[in-house]
């Protein structure tokens, strides 16, 4: 992997391609990564998989992470590897959480609940019953416009397919352009997002559609 000058290399070589896109460098724990412009995601990867020199052809790992209370919020990373010199690299965007009509975040709309008579936050349907949520809507319970986003990067890297739809399940955000979003891991009518670490823990498992089918 690059050391902390060979990054800031990469920083200055793809600031002449795409100016602004890299907004900061890191080098925590010997892993060296890029900040990038959400807005310019693309740009960034396209350049490192095929810029003279760069050749980050595969993307091992696609993974979200939630920094609340930080803001912005929420983390896209993503592995880069030169399978050739066996080199690898991190690209990180970060994502505001979107502010809903009324000017209020979304998180508690996120979870499908809606605060009790004392403030408290009730638990969200589909959670801890072990039931899946019945609603009006499909899933997710919240419109696009208040879910971060992202552009999808699956026609650079197949293997960012799952892995966006994994990230999409548990945190909520969307990849624009994906070509089947969708849960992977939990029920299509599951309210949440259940790795957002506002997320209530505890309760019972979700029951499946197959273990209704299988076990009744």
């Amino acid at each position: 992997m690059p050391d902390a000058p060979g990054l800031e290399l990469i920083r200055g070589e793809i600031e002449q391609d795409h100016p602004g896109a890299v907004l900061d460098t890191s080098f925590d724990r010997d892993q060296p990564a890029l900040v990038v412009d959400p807005a310019q995601i693309l740009a960034v990867l396209t350049w490192l998989r095929d810029a003279p020199g760069q050749g980050y052809g595969f993307l091992s790992s696609l993974h979200a992470a939630d920094y609340l209370p930080a803001e912005p919020r929420f983390g896209v990373h993503y592995e880069l590897l030169n399978r050739d010199r066996v080199e690898r690299v991190r690209v990180k965007a970060m994502l505001a959480e979107p502010a809903s009509g009324d000017g209020e975040g979304v998180s508690t709309a996120a979870l499908g609940s809606s605060p009790d008579e004392d403030g408290s936050l009730a638990e969200p349907a589909g959670r801890g019953t072990g039931r899946r949520a019945t609603v009006d809507t499909p899933s997710p319970s919240l419109p696009e416009a208040q879910l971060p986003e992202i552009d999808s990067c699956v026609e650079l890297f197949p293997t960012a397919e799952f892995q966006e739809r994994e990230a999409y399940d548990f945190f909520g955000i969307v990849f624009r352009g994906h070509p089947d979003l969708r849960r992977i891991l939990l029920p299509e009518d599951y309210v949440g997002w259940p790795q957002r670490r506002d997320f209530p823990v505890g309760g019972e498992p979700v029951t499946f559609t197959y273990n209704e089918r299988a076990y009744g």
